[in-house]
C-alpha cells in the first residue's frame, strides 16, 4: 500500500502526461470493441430480417445475389418469375403460405416493394415478431400506400399525405408516376430492417401505373388516368421473387429439390440462412481488415505511452535515485513502472468502455434509423473481457522497456544528472 500510494501520487505530478496517454488508449479500444459489435450487430440485423421464412424463390441466380435483392433490396435482379410459377408453388401441397415480391420501382431513394396482404399476415423479422402499424392500416385501395418508419421520418409524411412513385431502383429515378399517385394509409411500427426503408403497396398498383408505358418508359401520347385503371386486367405477369413457408420444416430441402428442378423456368430457391453464412464468407476479409486497423491503432496507443513513459524517465530520475536511497531495489524500481503502466492501460479500457457505452446509448438510435443496425449499450460480453484482459497485459508488457531503462540507471547517476 506504502509504495501504492507513491506510484499514484507520481501519476498525479505528471497527470497531464499520462491523462493524454489514457485517453489514447481509451479511442483505441472504443475503435477496437465498436468495430466487434458494429460486426456482429450488423449481423444480428440480416439475420433478424428474414425470421420465419423458409425459402427465398426466384430467378435463377446466385444464394447471395437472389437474398439480397429479395430481403435486402440490394443489388437488381438477373431476371423476373412468372406469376403462372408462383400461383404453382403457392398451391403445393407442403407450401403453407406465400408472400408476393415485386421491385423497380422508388420513391426518394426508397424502394417500393409490390406485394399482397400476405406480407402483413405472414412476415416475421427479429424473434418472429409480427409486423404492427404505428399509425393507419394496410392497404385496401389500388393507390393505397404502407410506409415504414424510417420513410415516414426522414420524409415528414403522415396518414392521407399524397406520394408518387418513380421508375427506377435506388436514387436512379428515371420517370415519376405523377399521373396516378398514392395516398399513404399507414406506417409501420419500427422494426431496424429493410421493411422501414421501404414503400409497401398491392400488386394491383403496380401493373396500373405500367399500364401506359412500354421498355421502361411511358407511351407517347398514350395515358389511362387512374379512374379507368380498374377496367383492365391488373393481375401480374411477373414477380421479383416470393417468400415461402412450410407446413412442416422438415422438408425444405425436398422443396428446394423441386424448386430447383422446376421445368417450365429456371428457379430458384434458397435457404436464408445458408445465404447468410455465405454473405459472412465473403464479408470475411474485409471484417479481418477492420479487426487488424483496429489492432493497429491499439498498437499506436500503446507505443505512445511507451514514450510518455520514456520521456519522463529523464524528468524522474532524480525521484528515482531517491527511491534507490532509501532502500528501494531496483527490482521495486521495474515493479512500480510495469504497474503504471498497468494502471495507464486498465484506465484507458475503463474509460474506453465508458465512451463506448455512451456511444450507444447518444447515436444508437441514428445508427438504428439510418443504417438499420442496432448498436446494443449491453453489458461487456466474456470474448471482450478477454480482448481488454490481453489489452492490459500488453500494456505492462509494454512498460517493460521503460522499466528496463530505469533499472540501468544508478543511484550516482540520478543524484547528479547530466546537464
Amino acid at each position: 500500500m506504502h509504495w501504492l500510494a507513491i506510484l499514484l501520487r507520481s501519476a498525479w505530478n505528471r497527470r497531464l502526461t499520462l491523462g493524454l496517454a489514457v485517453l489514447s488508449i481509451a479511442l483505441s479500444v472504443l475503435l477496437l470493441l465498436g468495430v466487434e459489435r458494429l460486426q456482429q450487430a450488423a449481423r444480428d440485423s440480416f439475420t433478424q430480417s428474414v425470421s420465419g421464412t423458409d425459402l427465398v424463390v426466384g430467378p435463377r441466380a446466385s444464394p447471395v445475389q437472389l437474398l439480397l435483392y429479395a430481403v435486402f433490396r440490394l443489388g437488381e435482379p438477373t431476371d423476373d418469375m412468372s406469376w403462372n410459377s408462383y400461383r404453382q408453388l403457392a398451391q403445393h401441397p407442403a407450401v403453407a403460405w406465400t408472400i408476393p415480391l415485386v421491385l423497380g420501382d422508388s420513391h426518394h431513394g426508397f424502394a417500393v416493394l409490390g406485394t399482397d396482404d400476405n406480407y402483413f399476415r405472414h412476415f416475421r423479422y427479429g424473434d418472429k415478431q409480427q409486423l404492427a402499424f404505428a399509425a393507419g392500416q394496410p392497404f385496401n385501395a389500388i393507390f393505397d400506400a404502407v410506409i415504414g418508419a424510417e420513410v415516414a421520418s426522414s420524409l415528414g409524411y403522415q396518414l392521407g399525405d399524397k406520394i408518387v412513385l418513380s421508375h427506377g431502383s435506388g436514387h436512379v429515378e428515371l420517370h415519376e408516376h405523377d399521373d396516378k399517385p398514392f395516398r399513404v394509409v399507414g406506417i409501420l411500427r419500427r422494426t431496424g430492417t429493410p421493411v422501414d426503408r421501404s414503400v409497401h403497396v398491392g400488386l394491383a398498383a403496380i401493373e396500373a401505373i405500367h399500364l401506359d408505358w412500354q421498355g421502361g418508359a411511358p407511351l407517347p401520347g398514350f395515358s389511362i388516368p387512374a379512374q379507368y385503371v380498374q377496367k383492365f386486367n391488373l393481375t401480374p405477369k411477373h414477380l421479383t421473387a416470393a417468400l415461402v413457408g412450410l407446413k412442416n420444416r422438415g422438408g425444405v430441402f425436398r422443396m428446394q429439390r423441386f424448386v430447383n428442378g422446376y421445368r417450365d423456368e429456371a428457379l430458384s430457391a434458397v435457404l436464408p440462412g445458408v445465404a447468410l453464412d455465405q454473405l459472412w464468407q465473403l464479408l470475411a476479409t474485409a471484417e479481418n481488415v477492420l479487426r487488424a486497423i483496429s489492432l493497429l491503432v491499439l498498437v499506436t496507443g500503446c507505443c505512445g505511452m511507451i514514450a510518455v513513459l520514456l520521456a519522463s524517465l529523464n524528468e524522474r530520475r532524480r525521484e528515482l535515485a531517491i527511491l534507490r536511497s532509501v532502500g528501494a531495489g531496483a527490482g521495486t524500481l521495474l515493479s512500480l513502472l510495469l504497474a503504471e503502466g498497468a494502471l495507464v492501460m486498465l484506465a484507458g479500457c475503463v474509460l474506453g468502455v465508458v465512451c463506448l457505452w455512451a456511444l450507444s446509448l447518444g447515436a444508437g438510435p441514428q445508427i438504428a434509423a439510418r443504417f438499420g443496425i442496432l448498436l446494443p449499450g449491453t453489458p461487456l460480453t466474456l470474448a471482450e473481457v478477454r480482448w481488454l484482459g490481453w489489452v492490459i497485459a500488453g500494456g505492462a508488457a509494454a512498460s517493460l522497456l521503460p522499466g528496463w531503462r530505469a533499472y540501468r540507471l544508478s543511484l550516482a547517476d540520478g543524484l547528479t544528472p547530466r546537464v
